[in-house]
């Protein structure tokens, strides 16, 4: 895999340091209520148009964007018929940084971080499929039987 595509497999490996440092680390943001984030939901929270921005659904938003590219570049590092793999994998990894996270101090597991974070993931196959499918369609019409076509 990695042989095949290094760049894109380094890429990937350095992706996947950077999410685990997020998820695992020390919390990453600053939670002083006087912060940039909790005064910019504070601001949302006092229009009518805008007070369903929340921090929930921020951070559930921002999972489901962390996870993306984790299932693009899982697909097109296995190949498309491997979707189903590169699936797996985003679902096997936020499992696996939730349980984690029940054994750090400084962390708190949350089950809909799986269903974001699997959202992401599955996202991102999707996305990595129709970026390749012409080229997957080119290659089919091209590996056809001269009769066939």
């Amino acid at each position: 895999m990695l042989h095949r595509h290094p760049v894109l497999g380094l890429f990937t490996l350095a992706y996947l340091a950077f999410v685990g440092w997020i998820t695992l680390g020390p919390q990453p943001f600053d939670d002083n209520p006087n912060g940039l984030l909790f005064r910019a939901l504070g601001f949302f929270g006092r229009h009518e148009a805008t007070d369903w921005i929340t921090y929930t659904g921020l951070e559930f938003t921002a999972n489901i964007g962390m996870f993306l590219p984790i299932g693009l570049f899982l697909v097109l590092l296995f190949g498309r018929r491997l979707w189903w793999l590169a699936m797996s994998l985003g679902f096997g990894l936020t499992v696996a940084i939730e349980t984690a996270q029940i054994f750090l101090p400084t962390r708190v597991s949350d089950p809909r971080d799986v269903v974001a974070n699997t959202c992401g993931a599955v996202l991102g196959v999707l996305v990595g499929l129709v970026l390749t499918a012409r080229k997957a369609r080119s290659i089919r019409l091209a590996n056809r039987p001269a009769m066939a076509r």
